[in-house]
């Protein structure tokens, strides 16, 4: 059995790699490389795989499950500059890929039980875009 539990956040942040030119950078991330950054919307889904508890018929207690998300994720980024103010960040790109592993990592040593695992994460970096990372590729 799955089961999914959305969390949101918003943040900005700048694609670029400082030791490249502004016309290499633009090349690599078009208008995501601009200096001054830009915003998204987040939506991250997590989903773990288990059976649910014989007794309490939850494979994870949902609650339990909203309050790590709000520590280890919207805590921690929400209205944050991702670039300046979250590690890794300051040395990786902030591309929604990258964005997407910091949680899957965040999460992975967490979302643990004897009958639950973490299974995916997918992280929307708008309506139309979003990353999956699943326990089957781990970053």
């Amino acid at each position: 059995m799955f089961i999914t539990r959305k969390a949101e956040f918003s943040a900005s942040h700048t694609c670029r790699i400082e030791s490249l030119s502004d016309a290499q950078n633009f090349h690599l991330y078009g208008e995501e490389s601009n200096r001054s950054g830009h915003g998204h919307n987040y939506t991250v889904e997590v989903t773990l795989e288990g059976e649910p508890d014989p007794i309490t018929g939850m494979v994870m207690d949902l609650k339990e499950l909203k309050e790590i998300l709000e520590r280890e994720i919207v805590e921690p980024m929400d209205h944050r500059f991702l670039n300046f103010e979250v590690p890794p960040f300051d040395k990786v790109v902030p591309t929604t890929a990258n964005v997407a592993a910091e949680i899957w990592k965040r999460l992975s040593g967490t979302l643990h039980g004897e009958s639950y695992r973490l299974a995916r994460v997918r992280l929307f970096e708008g309506p139309d875009t979003y990353v999956d990372i699943t326990n089957g590729v781990r970053p």
